[in-house]
């Protein structure tokens, strides 16, 4: 017969099950039942997902695992310990996104570069000009050109606010999708009175 110390010296080496991980997930990062099933379906994608999440917001990574990544992978036949994004990589993406660095858009430009070049992402940035324009004199300045170029469309959208969209659009595309869209969408709806 074992005793109780030898008992829990097993049971302190076994690994962590996928259903007790699933409610840790749930718990410790705030993950929806779903989000944290996907992760906890192979012990891989779960280690890659909490390193990815460390020090981060966890929803964002989650959502960047599940649906970047994962979606990749699957795309190329590929399983998580042959991602060419690493934990690390994926985790700058995500730092960069939060810092207003980069807008989503360009943090999947971003993920493209990382995962077929590799590199670091905070160097592709700034190698490569990817960095979203903050500057609201910039982007008020793109917002008056299309406002400016666009008169017909100005009238629709005080009529129609959901016009607002095509006007972010616009603006983006001038910016080289490089505008923070919140600052974009602030300044269109006091510009444009919606």
């Amino acid at each position: 017969e074992f005793d109780q110390p030898y008992v829990d010296a097993l049971r302190a080496q076994l690994p962590e099950l996928p259903d007790a991980k699933r409610a840790r997930f749930i718990d410790q990062y705030g993950l929806p039942p779903y989000d944290a099933g996907v992760l906890v379906m192979e012990r891989a994608a779960a280690d890659y997902f909490e390193e990815t999440a460390k020090g981060r917001d966890a929803k964002l990574a989650a959502n960047w695992v599940i649906n970047e990544l994962f979606g990749r992978l699957n795309k190329e036949g590929l399983d998580v310990t042959g991602s060419p994004v690493s934990a690390l990589a994926l985790g700058a993406i995500i730092d960069l996104i939060s810092q207003n660095v980069i807008s989503g858009k360009l943090a999947k430009d971003l993920f493209e570069i990382v995962w077929t070049e590799g590199g670091d992402p905070k160097e592709i940035v700034e190698a490569r000009g990817m960095k979203q324009v903050t500057d609201t004199g910039a982007i008020e300045a793109a917002v008056d050109a299309v406002i400016a170029a666009n008169p017909d469309k100005v009238e629709q959208a005080k009529a129609k606010p959901t016009m607002l969209g095509w006007f972010v659009g616009q603006v983006m595309k001038q910016t080289g999708g490089k505008a923070n869209p919140q600052s974009v969408n602030e300044l269109l709806k006091r510009k444009l009175g919606v």
